[in-house]
């Protein structure tokens, strides 16, 4: 088959690689879809040692199964495989299972490729109003689902008032997630005009520049969707009394968090990673429901092209919050 693997830092080769063979209680299932994730450009430019070259990158996936008796089913992938046995999976916190394994990180190989292999449990049926390109965002949506979920839990489900740090496919993510569980206030504050006016102008979203922030604008939760030290500092800033911030990004690992506030004020801080496997399954029905809007915010890209698309990507050329890549 053809893959796009990582090679070196800001490396990848559209390239021959090896058929996956699927095993007992797996399928094999033809791509058709996949996007470009950020842990996908952590990898691309050397700074994520979980996912050492070479390597096929790639999670975010939708497609065809291939042979077998569900052949021809088109299905959407959790990557995120657990043991199944632990107390973490037994409890309904899959994604806290200390054996998790996700594809695009060894000794799974990811999804920039024609074919990959996947359990039948961790495969989505998708009907057929629904594109495989659609299909493909229930993983990233599915981490601003998780994590909303939680916040507002915290809060006894009574939140009304959200801000999104962060207006990539996470952020947005986790917008069309807040709306879709109940808290319609919801504001995305993002750096790029480029994609500001995107969210405003494409996605029906209130998105504004860092700098619109004041003091007195304060949210029942907050969401980092970008997680680096200046992101913290203004969840930190911007949760009211009271409040709760959700953190999905991993930008950077340490800084930002105004603790003696989050103290005084009695401040939630949530870390969240990826999503249950019951998560997923609601992310993906919440798609084929239309409870996530239209889903027309990505960008199409033959797989080929996917040096140029990461290129694109780091240099901030790209105003969709998510290209998706077509084998």
């Amino acid at each position: 088959m053809k893959a796009l693997i990582y090679e070196s830092p800001e490396t990848l080769v559209f390239r021959d690689a090896p058929d996956p063979l699927p095993t007992d209680g797996q399928q094999l299932i033809r791509v058709e879809a996949v996007g470009i994730c950020g842990s996908d450009m952590h990898a691309y430019l050397g700074h994520d040692d979980r996912r050492p070259a070479p390597l096929i990158l790639g999670h975010e996936a939708a497609g065809v199964i291939v042979g077998g008796p569900r052949d021809g089913e088109r299905v959407t992938v959790n990557p995120l495989v657990t043991c199944g046995q632990c107390q973490a999976c037994r409890t309904g916190h899959d994604n806290l299972c200390a054996d998790r394994m996700i594809i695009s990180m060894p000794p799974r190989e990811g999804a920039f490729a024609q074919f990959i292999t996947m359990r039948d449990e961790n495969l989505v049926t998708i009907p057929e109003h629904v594109t495989s390109q659609m299909a493909s965002l229930a993983e990233p949506i599915a981490c601003g689902w998780h994590t909303v979920r939680l916040a507002n839990e915290r809060l006894g489900n009574k939140a009304q008032s959200a801000l999104v740090i962060g207006g990539g496919a996470i952020g947005l993510g986790a917008a069309l997630s807040l709306a879709a569980q109940g808290i319609a206030d919801v504001t995305i504050v993002e750096p790029n005009a480029l994609r500001r006016d995107y969210l405003n102008d494409r996605c029906g979203q209130t998105a504004i520049a860092p700098d619109q922030l004041t003091p007195d604008m304060q949210y029942d939760i907050v969401i980092d969707g970008v997680g680096y030290a200046a992101t913290r500092q203004t969840a930190s800033a911007q949760a009211r009394p009271g409040g709760v911030i959700g953190h999905i990004g991993l930008g950077e690992s340490a800084g930002g968090l105004d603790i003696r506030r989050m103290t005084l004020q009695e401040i939630t801080f949530i870390g969240t990673y990826t999503y249950t496997a019951q998560d997923f399954r609601d992310t993906a029905q919440a798609i084929f429901d239309g409870r996530l809007g239209a889903l027309d915010w990505t960008e199409q890209r033959p797989l080929c092209d996917g040096q140029s698309a990461f290129a694109d990507i780091r240099a901030g050329r790209t105003a969709a919050p998510k290209i998706i890549l077509q084998p």
